[in-house]
C-alpha cells in the first residue's frame, strides 16, 4: 500500500505555482499503482520508454556513484537487470534522454553539446549530431519530431532528418515559466515532463507549452527511499502505446511501478 507523505528532497527552480484568486490551481491527477517490478539500484536513470513491448533505460554516471556506468539497455521485468546494448566512456561522456523514431535511437549527452544515432535494430552507432543547448537532459517524440530539454522551461522541438531545431517551446505554469524540466515521455497528444528535484510529473500541452496537469508521486518516492536510502530523485516515465501501460522509476530506485492514471 502507498501513501502518500512530504516530499524529502527541496523544490528546485521556479516554484511560483500555487493558487491564488488570479492564478487557479494546476488540476491533480489522480493515480494508483497496478503493480512493482525489481529495479537494479545501480542504474542512474537519464531516460526511460517503452519500444517494441520492451522496457529501455538510458543512465548517466555521475563522479560520486563508482558504479554507474552511461548505458543504454533493455530492463527485465522479472530482475530489473539491463541487458547492456550501448556503454559510453564515462570519462568522455555522460549519457542522457533517448527516444526511438523511425528506425533509429537517438540518445543525448549531458554537457558535450552531442547526440548520438544508432541503428535501432542492431544498436550500432550510425552517426552523431550537435545541438545549440547548453546541456542535454530529456528526450521524447511525437512521431514528427524530436523533442528535447535542457534543465530550463524551453522545449526543443527537432527535425530527425536535420537534428536542427524547427520550434522552442516555453512551458508555462499561469503565465509563469516552469524550468528545471527534465525526462519526457510523449503520451496521447500531451508531453509528460518530470520537474528535476520535486516529485511531480507535469502535463504539458505541446502546443502551447500550459501545463495542464500535474501527478504527485510523494509516495512512490518515500517508498523507493524506504526501501533502498541510497536512491535518488524521481526521473523516469514510460508508456507502452500498445498495451496502454505506463511506468514509473527514478535514479537507483529498487523498483518499477506500473501506474495508472486518466490520459
Amino acid at each position: 500500500m502507498f501513501f502518500y507523505v512530504a516530499c524529502k528532497n527541496p523544490e528546485s527552480g521556479n516554484t511560483r505555482e500555487d493558487s491564488s484568486p488570479t492564478h487557479p490551481a494546476i488540476p491533480i491527477i489522480n493515480w494508483s499503482v497496478k503493480t512493482a517490478f525489481p529495479h537494479d539500484t545501480s542504474l542512474f536513470t537519464e531516460g526511460f520508454l517503452v519500444h517494441d513491448g520492451k522496457i529501455f533505460e538510458s543512465t548517466g554516471s555521475p563522479d560520486e556513484y563508482a558504479d554507474a556506468e552511461s548505458l543504454v539497455g533493455i530492463i527485465d521485468p522479472r530482475t530489473g537487470r539491463m541487458d547492456q546494448k550501448i556503454r559510453l566512456d564515462r570519462n568522455k561522456y555522460f549519457g542522457e534522454g533517448i527516444a526511438f523514431l523511425h528506425d533509429k535511437l537517438y540518445q543525448l549527452t549531458y554537457l558535450n553539446q552531442k547526440g548520438f544515432i544508432y541503428d535501432a535494430a542492431t544498436f550500432k552507432q550510425t552517426g552523431e549530431f550537435h545541438f545549440d543547448n547548453p546541456e542535454g537532459w530529456g528526450l521524447t517524440t511525437d512521431g514528427e519530431y524530436l523533442i528535447m530539454d535542457d534543465s530550463s522551461a524551453t522545449l526543443t522541438f527537432l527535425d530527425p532528418a536535420t537534428l536542427k531545431p524547427v520550434k522552442k517551446l516555453m512551458v508555462t505554469i499561469n503565465g509563469i515559466p516552469r524550468d528545471s524540466l527534465n525526462e519526457l515521455e510523449y503520451i496521447k497528444g500531451y508531453i509528460y515532463a518530470n520537474v528535476w528535484y520535486t516529485n511531480y510529473i507535469l502535463k504539458i500541452d505541446p502546443v502551447s507549452g500550459v501545463v495542464v496537469g500535474k501527478l504527485d508521486l510523494s509516495s512512490l518516492v518515500a517508498d523507493a527511499m524506504n526501501k533502498n536510502p541510497y536512491a535518488n530523485v524521481l526521473n523516469g516515465i514510460a508508456y507502452d502505446p500498445v498495451s496502454d501501460k505506463i511506468y514509473i522509476v527514478g535514479k537507483r530506485w529498487p523498483n518499477i511501478y506500473q501506474i495508472d492514471f486518466p490520459h
